[in-house]
């Protein structure tokens, strides 16, 4: 292969951020939070557009995609086998020869996320990476179990070596506008999670309104969520910009109010380079560098990665590969 630059790539340092600990309910500000949906929609359908990322700069953005990149594998087929080549994977998510060719030595993703019967599997696998093992809890992803049940599968989880959980809200407290048993539930979750960072799952696509996702992002984060996600992936629909431009601005009002930084981990139907691109876009004109960094912005994807190493060989190559030579593991 030949290079098209050897010039060394320059990637952000990951900061160092004070857990939020969350505050007391506060129904007046919940109360206050309105979405202007057309105003949302016109914004969002401008991000992409906005700017114009390429060559040097691309391959470092998309390496910095794939750091903030959480490795997922949620099927009812998971077996340790396939737990552990995606362990792997995490570990060198892109081959050694474009690495070099880019001046790195290595790259690692933000987490592996998993159910908690593949935990021990992962944490076996990524012992000493430093990557943390993500699980997915609390009944996911309809999130309908009693709520004892979904308490003591954030304790196990947590016991068995998960140093971040991934719970789902009731939705049925969004849609009824019952935010104080929110608030409670996701207090409880908090609780059960420990020093384990808690990402709350939000299934937007079944919230009916951004307003919706609006005020349940804040109710969430006033309860101590460390990171809002959208979505489980298993709705009909996951991720989207207008719902992201929802979300990260209630994370920068948050932020604003009380001093706490929250992640933002969009999830589902995010599999191109160029949407990765778009979001991480969204992320610096909203909340701004700091936010750039896996401590406080994920990708819930797997698919994406394998495009993102065919664009990384491209930038290197000036040609394509073919997408079997990128498999997972």
């Amino acid at each position: 292969m030949t290079t098209k630059s050897n010039k060394k790539l320059t990637l952000l340092p990951q900061a160092i951020t004070a857990r939020n600990t969350g505050v007391d309910l506060d129904l007046d500000w919940v109360s206050s939070i309105q979405a202007n949906t057309s105003a949302i929609e016109r914004r969002a359908s401008s991000i992409g557009s906005r700017r114009s990322i390429k060559k040097q700069h691309q391959a470092a953005w998309l390496l910095q995609a794939v750091k903030c990149m959480d490795l997922t594998t949620l099927s009812g087929d998971d077996t340790t086998g396939r737990v552990r080549r995606l362990c792997a994977k995490a570990k060198n998510p892109i081959s050694k020869t474009i690495l070099e060719k880019l001046g790195l030595d290595s790259i690692k993703v933000g987490a592996v996320c998993v159910y908690h019967d593949m935990i021990e599997a992962a944490v076996s696998k990524l012992r000493g990476t430093g990557i943390p093992v993500a699980s997915v809890s609390t009944g996911f992803p309809a999130g309908l179990s009693p709520l004892p049940l979904r308490i003591a599968e954030i304790e196990y989880s947590v016991s068995a070596g998960a140093s971040e959980i991934d719970i789902v809200i009731s939705r049925r407290h969004v849609l009824t506008q019952n935010w104080k048993a929110l608030y409670d539930e996701v207090k409880d979750f908090r609780k059960a999670c420990g020093s384990a960072h808690m990402k709350t799952i939000l299934a937007t696509g079944e919230l009916g309104t951004l307003r919706n996702v609006a005020r349940a992002s804040a109710v969430c984060m006033m309860a101590g969520a460390d990171f809002i996600k959208t979505s489980t992936g298993k709705e009909p629909i996951n991720a989207t910009l207008p719902v992201s431009l929802v979300m990260v601005r209630a994370i920068r009002e948050y932020h604003e109010k009380t001093g706490y930084k929250i992640g933002y981990k969009p999830a589902g139907g995010i599999s191109k380079a160029k949407d990765a691109l778009t979001y991480l876009c969204l992320i610096k004109e909203e909340l701004g560098d700091q936010w750039l960094n896996p401590e406080l912005f994920r990708f819930g994807a797997s698919s994406l990665l394998g495009d993102i190493e065919r664009q990384l060989e491209h930038h290197i190559t000036g040609a394509y590969s073919a997408s079997y030579r990128h498999a997972m593991g």
